[in-house]
């Protein structure tokens, strides 16, 4: 039971971390394209800390 738990609160985790990393990746693409340099850097810096 203990072991059903850990992974799925493991896979749960995982999700999550994936689910931000798509919504920076989108939001990185929206700033790119409206040419807003500062908040570029700032979601690199971002998906840099996911990798």
């Amino acid at each position: 039971m203990i072991k059903n738990r850990l992974e799925a609160v493991q896979k749960t985790e995982q999700a999550h971390r994936q689910n931000i990393q798509k919504s920076v990746e989108r939001r990185l693409q929206v700033a790119r394209a409206n040419g807003n340099e500062s908040l570029v850097r700032q979601l690199e810096a971002e998906l840099k800390h996911f990798s």
